[in-house]
Order: C-alpha cells, then sequence, then structure tokens
C-alpha cells in the first residue's frame, strides 16, 4: 500500500518494468514454443514480438535457471562462419509449463482488460 501522503516513492515510476519482468519468463518460455532459438535470436524475437527489450545480462541468467528446473534444454552448434552458437528448446516440462502459464495470462489478461474497460473509455 502507497504511503498516505500519495508520495509511492520510486513504485510510481517503475510499475511498467515490473509488469514486464513479471511476464518475461512466459514470454522467453513461448518464444521458444515453435522452433530452437539461440540467444541473440531470443532477445530480438521478445523485442520485435512483444517489446521486451532485456539486456544479455537479464536474459542469460533466466534461461540458465529454466534449464536448472528442467523446461529448457540446450547444445551449442557450430556455425558456419563466426563463433557457435547456443540454441535453446523447450522440453516436455517447459511445454506444460508454457501452456499452463499462457491459460493462466489469457484468464487474467481477460479480467483485467474488463476491469479497465471504463478507465479505457474515459480517457481524453
Amino acid at each position: 500500500m502507497y504511503p498516505p501522503n500519495g508520495n509511492n516513492g520510486d513504485r510510481g515510476q517503475h510499475w511498467e518494468a515490473q509488469l514486464r519482468k513479471g511476464c518475461l519468463e512466459m514470454a522467453i518460455l513461448a518464444s521458444l514454443w515453435q522452433s530452437k532459438l539461440y540467444g541473440l535470436e531470443l532477445l530480438r524475437a521478445l523485442s520485435e514480438e512483444s517489446q521486451l527489450n532485456i539486456a544479455e545480462g537479464t536474459l542469460y541468467p533466466i534461461l540458465s535457471r529454466l534449464k536448472a528446473e528442467g523446461l529448457l534444454e540446450s547444445e551449442w552448434v557450430e556455425a558456419e562462419a563466426g563463433h557457435p552458437r547456443k540454441y535453446y528448446w523447450l522440453t516436455v516440462a517447459g511445454r506444460r509449463r508454457a501452456s499452463e502459464m499462457a491459460g493462466a495470462w489469457n484468464q487474467f489478461a481477460g479480467n483485467l482488460s474488463a476491469l479497465v474497460q471504463p478507465i479505457l473509455r474515459n480517457r481524453s
């Protein structure tokens, strides 16, 4: 709860970043739903498809955690030109988690969307 004087400190300035951060794991799993991707491809997909612009230093620890949880697999693949790339893909457990998260998100987003409709109708 915010302090009674209306001063919410940093919260008021960072709510959008917190919202995006909360969706990051689901976005990563969803990005890997259809194909294997290497790290920079994943960063591009997140940026282009969901406007989640994150740094490599944010992505790779999450990928490592998801792999440790058994949700992802990875392998190094030699590139024809340049350095090897580490590709990531969903395991069966990762696909199950992504599906569960997408269902929960769909329900949550629909409910929240209905809740904010009066606000959106009254915006000038």
